[in-house]
């Protein structure tokens, strides 16, 4: 390590918690199938690991925003998540499944951690001027994550036990823990800058929803953002039928998320070497129209429009998630940053598995209905009004980027 904490380090440390959290959810359902023989039991284990971050992302956030060290907070949250993921493993099929199910939703609670939480605690590390690319190489960590995680998690599952992907998981977020650990932290005296030091965390937590409430930028993203994730989700959830029916097979419509990943992961990858002149705001609608579009072509379900749908959803999805990093760094204070982000996630984590959950029951009955709401979505996202475009300038008692490093 430098004296500085450098980008680079932040950046593996999101991804390989990132890739751990992403390879969760695989190694649940294996498990649960290994151990019941039914897919049934496999996403009861993984509905308990998700559902929890709507509680646990504010929660987390304002005990980050609370902490002089933030770093330490997250390496602890890195450590119980992965308790909580392998102690769920080990007793599937040993003890009562109220058990396993406790452990998995135990592990849940953490989650936003490794998302917003990571997150947040971008500007205390990246050099003045130099977050927007660093928001970039952030948010392709997670198209990373989710390109590697399911990978990973079949490979191994095919030629290993059902447990190995599990096994994986809790590794690299054991690696990651160091990382976190070694953030840096508010230098003496500007910790929490704005909030008394005897603020509960109930008060922290109602000014963190206000604030998202009252703040048009922030409001706008937020739905934008949840709106999207449940269309994302619903695509998700279509991807198997979708092979079925245009691509020849249900592992080649498995694939298909890989190519929306990947391309997503190119397109973040691009924004950071060659940033756009469009403000955030801007570019999280218009990449959720770039998505919607995408899946009036998918709607179609030819071989060849499929695939570019795949491509241009990507397009969209890798960008859209920039923006809305940027626009968070952009207007949360930093004694509430962690918390509008943490908060964010759990969101944008109930509108997956909402849109998810739709998606599969119209899929059964009609596959184009179901990739048309999804598109529908999307639109709608692209439309939610946001804050009007403005020319950049200072805002009244600071600079115009809460990004300086230290101010958190």
């Amino acid at each position: 390590m430098t004296k500085r904490y450098a980008v680079r380090w932040f950046l593996a440390g999101g991804a390989l918690a990132r890739t751990g959290d992403e390879l969760a959810g695989p190694a649940l359902l294996l498990a649960g199938f290994a151990v019941a023989g039914s897919p049934a039991t496999g996403a009861l284990l993984l509905a308990a690991l998700t559902v929890p971050a709507v509680l646990g992302g504010p929660l987390v956030g304002v005990l980050l925003d609370r902490a002089r060290r933030p770093g330490r907070l997250l390496a602890a949250a890195l450590l119980l998540y992965a308790l909580g993921l392998g102690s769920a493993v080990a007793v599937a099929g040993r003890a009562p499944t109220a058990v396993t199910l406790a452990c998995a939703v135990a592990a849940g609670l953490f989650a936003p951690a490794l998302a917003g939480g990571w997150s947040a605690q971008l500007p205390r590390v990246a050099a003045p001027g130099g977050l927007p690319a660093a928001t970039a190489r952030d948010a392709a960590t997670f198209h990373l994550a989710s390109l590697a995680g399911p990978a990973l998690a079949a490979s191994l599952a095919a030629g290993a036990l059902p447990w190995a992907p599990a096994a994986l998981a809790v590794a690299l977020l054991l690696l990651a823990a160091p990382l976190a650990w070694r953030l840096p932290g508010s230098p003496p005296g500007r910790a929490c800058v704005g909030a008394p030091a005897a603020r509960s965390g109930v008060a922290a937590l109602r000014a963190g929803l206000r604030l998202t409430a009252r703040n048009p930028a922030l409001r706008g993203a937020t739905v934008t953002s949840v709106l999207s994730c449940a269309a994302q989700g619903m695509l998700t959830a279509c991807a198997v039928p979708l092979g079925e029916r245009a691509l020849g097979g249900a592992a080649r419509g498995v694939a298909l998320l890989a190519v929306v990943a990947g391309a997503a992961l190119l397109a973040n990858a691009v924004l950071a070497r060659y940033p756009l002149r469009a403000t955030p705001d801007a570019l999280l609608r218009w990449t959720a129209f770039l998505q919607g579009a995408a899946l009036l072509l998918a709607a179609a379900c030819h071989p060849v429009l499929v695939l570019a749908a795949a491509l241009l959803a990507g397009a969209g999805e890798g960008p859209q998630l920039t923006a809305l990093f940027a626009v968070r760094h952009r207007e949360a204070p930093a004694r509430l940053r962690a918390q509008l982000f943490t908060t964010g996630a759990s969101l944008k984590t109930t509108g997956y598995a909402a849109g998810a959950a739709l998606a599969g029951q119209l899929a059964d009955a009609a596959l184009p209905a179901a990739l048309l709401a999804a598109a529908a979505l999307h639109l709608l996202a692209g439309a939610v009004p946001g804050e009007r475009e403005r020319v950049c300038r200072p805002r009244r008692g600071g600079g115009r980027l809460p990004d300086a490093p230290g101010r958190g």
